[in-house]
């Protein structure tokens, strides 16, 4: 398959230069934008019957304090993000129609960020990304997305900065609660001889975080060299990331959140004296290099093609102390209590990974009349590394320096082949038509993974436009979605109790989407409903592993449905008023449990994280010209931490309440604009938890009570 598709790379390639020569350069200079190419593999369009939201770089602006990508979504329909610190500098993640970010196809460019093993992202290894974003397009759904990872609740694409018509900076400086500070330097050449850029940014981004000790040490750049001349746009862009962050995966129990909800557990221990203390390296480090290489043309007012390739390299480690039976680390036995369990003692050790991951994108587009075609495919290879050292031992009885695990080397190959198709049968009537073909294959000899599955993801949908103002659609789109690293781990240790344990099998989706836009002056308004059938759906048990990933079960049939509104409503030249409401029922049919061989029937049952109700409401008010102030507001309905639908592991409903104040100073020397920003986030206090998990009882992760970020942005 990987020798057809380079084949057929190459091919579209040749025969779209052939088309080259039809035309005069004058007739290539704009007919088509080169960035929209770039991206046009996972983006929608207003003519696609796909839901999503865009944010343009305006609006990413105005939003950006220097939080994690998830909590600057967090207003969009049917999001719910969070944050481990409390705050949105450290770990981080979100829910889209309740499926988290192991399910959200992640792409940069058009290039997969999701891991290969884990299928999740982790943007406190990209700092400050949304400082280098031109546009941001959220998918609800199937979508799509023909790159990466299958999506199976949303597609989130980021397009990166475009060329620069003139030199320009910008210097940005923030500061707020918990010794948060943001610093972050953005300086473009502009065009040079009509034809290069070179752009380039710096942040560093420091918080000690709401939650005791939940500190976050972050540093990220992004580097661009650009042509742009013509039909062809070619651009090598470097970035990444560097973290270090104090672990704060681990929630609190109702009484401590209660009396102390600062209170973080992690590196929790007790001396010689029996005095409790925390480890003051109990961290995550990790370090994340991105290269991608991009060529975007226009061959003719028809023809375009695009051809990245990409690399991927991280390298890091969790540092932890902790009390464990010495056999488990590669040590002689402490002997056993009188329960006849193991004992226990203190050990420093380092869970390291380290990968690399690289690939290649492309794709050709014809465009003409009524036609658009699009077709492309993607090649992909991940390695990665997993290694346990300990450090330290309490009790050692021999020298505890050494590496006591290593999974030797895990492999993930892809690759996938797309065909879209968008015809317009008249002025008023738009067929889409979209078909993938994926193989991967995951290979890991430790767990003894050798897995290759094969998926053909197919999408039709109609579209139908009335007049200028209106537009409805309908589509159908399958996905699949092959298990986790995670998934195949807790496979082969549960194997080891009880031989009849079930494989973890992949997840297939049928996305049905209706929706209706509307655009005239004085309302833009959004309305979709949908319904999400789900075949052997991993869903979240509620509980994390060691290293904090999330653990998962297949369920057999489950199912998400529900209704998506969200509106932009001028109420006069002062006032704004831009409300989303999204109600949902998401069900387990039939769900069961098996404890100790002891099977429990449940019933149908809540999916866990999926709240019934997500509501967002921004009210902007512009007294004077270029001065906003926006109340954000968000209510989150009651979800379970687990699938049971528990009184007990039930997570309550909340409501918080951020102001935002905004005043854009242009001055006649100096600088073009002077930005001030001041965000006072959660400003009535309201003691909430966004997240929980449960293991017996539920465990808390608590988000800040009221707290601030302040900023001024010089741009020149």
């Amino acid at each position: 398959m990987k020798n057809v598709l380079l084949y057929t790379a190459l091919g579209i390639t040749t025969f779209a230069a052939a088309q080259q020569a039809e035309l005069p350069l004058d007739s290539l200079s704009k007919p088509i934008q080169l960035d929209e190419v770039l991206v046009s593999s996972v983006r929608a369009t207003h003519k696609n019957p796909v839901t999503f939201s865009n944010l343009s770089k305006k609006e990413i602006k105005t939003k950006n304090f220097g939080q994690q990508l998830p909590l600057l979504l967090n207003q969009l329909p049917n999001v719910v993000s969070y944050s481990m610190d409390g705050s949105g500098f450290g770990s981080s993640g979100m829910y889209v129609r309740g499926s988290d970010l192991y399910r959200t196809n992640v792409t940069i460019n058009g290039v997969p960020l999701n891991d290969s093993e884990s299928q999740g992202v982790f943007f406190y290894n990209l700092s400050d990304f949304a400082a280098s974003a031109e546009s941001i397009q959220l998918q609800r759904g199937v979508g799509t997305s023909s790159n990466g990872a299958g999506a199976f609740g949303a597609s989130l694409n980021v397009l990166t900065d475009a060329v620069q018509e003139k030199a320009s900076g910008e210097l940005a400086n923030f500061y707020g609660s918990y010794n948060t500070h943001k610093h972050s330097l953005k300086l473009s050449t502009g065009k040079l001889n009509d034809r290069f850029e070179l752009s380039g940014r710096f942040s560093v981004i420091k918080s000690d975080g709401y939650r005791d000790r939940a500190s976050s040490d972050l540093k990220s750049y992004f580097l661009q060299g650009a042509y742009a001349y013509g039909g062809t746009l070619i651009k090598g862009l470097v970035f990444g990331g560097k973290q270090r962050v104090y672990i704060a995966e681990y929630g609190i129990d109702k009484a401590t959140l209660d009396s102390n909800r600062r209170y973080n557990p992690s590196g929790k221990y007790k001396d010689a004296l029996g005095n409790t203390r925390f480890y003051n390296n109990e961290t995550d480090n990790y370090q994340q290099d991105h290269a991608q290489l991009h060529w975007t043309q226009q061959w003719s007012p028809y023809w375009s093609s695009q051809l990245s390739f990409h690399y991927t390299k991280g390298k890091g480690y969790w540092e932890n102390y902790e009390e464990t039976p010495y056999t488990w680390v590669g040590l002689p036995s402490l002997g056993n209590d009188a329960k006849g369990e193991e004992k226990k003692a203190y050990i420093i050790h380092q869970q390291g990974l380290n990968n690399d991951f690289w690939g290649t994108t492309f794709s050709a587009n014809y465009r003409k009349d009524q036609w658009n075609l699009l077709v492309g495919g993607a090649l992909n290879r991940y390695e990665g590394a997993h290694i346990k050292d300990l450090l330290w031992a309490e009790k050692a009885f021999l020298a505890y320096q050494q590496n006591y695990a290593y999974e030797g080397l895990n492999t993930k190959e892809e690759a996938s082949g797309f065909a879209k198709l968008t015809y317009d049968l008249n002025d008023h009537w738009s067929l889409f038509a979209d078909a993938q073909l994926r193989h991967v294959n995951y290979e890991s000899k430790k767990y003894k993974v050798n897995d290759p599955l094969t998926f053909f993801n197919p999408k039709v949908g109609v579209t139908y436009t009335p007049n200028e103002r209106n537009s409805f659609y309908f589509s159908y789109g399958r996905a699949s979605k092959e298990p986790n690293r995670s998934d195949y781990k807790e496979y082969a240790k549960a194997l080891k109790k009880e031989p009849t344990t079930a494989k973890p099998l992949a997840e297939k989706l049928n996305d049905f989407e209706l929706g209706w836009r509307l655009r005239t002056e004085k309302l833009i308004l959004n309305l979709n409903g949908y319904y999400m059938a789900y075949k052997d759906q991993l869903v979240l048990t509620g509980q994390l592993n060691k290293t904090g990933y999330a653990l998962r079960e297949n369920v057999g049939d489950s199912y998400r449905t529900g209704i998506e509104v969200d509106a932009v409503v001028p109420l006069s030249a002062q006032w704004v008023w831009q409300p989303n409401v999204a109600l949902s029922k998401n069900i387990t049919k039939n769900y069961r449990t098996v404890s100790k061989k002891k099977v429990t029937e449940w019933g149908d049952t809540a999916i866990s994280y999926s709240p019934s109700a997500v509501i967002g409401n921004t009210i902007s008010f512009l007294p004077i010209e270029r001065f906003q102030i926006s109340l954000i507001s968000k209510y989150v309905s009651h979800q379970y931490a687990d699938n049971t639908q528990r009184d007990e592991t039930k997570l309550d409903a909340y409501f918080v309440n951020d102001l935002s104040l905004q005043y854009e100073w242009k001055p006649k020397s100096t600088f073009k604009q002077v930005l001030f920003s001041v965000m006072g986030n959660n400003i009535f206090n309201a003691k909430y938890s966004a997240y929980a998990t449960y293991y017996g009882e539920m465990y808390y992760i608590p988000a800040a009570e009221a707290n601030f970020l302040a900023g001024v942005t010089l741009s020149f």
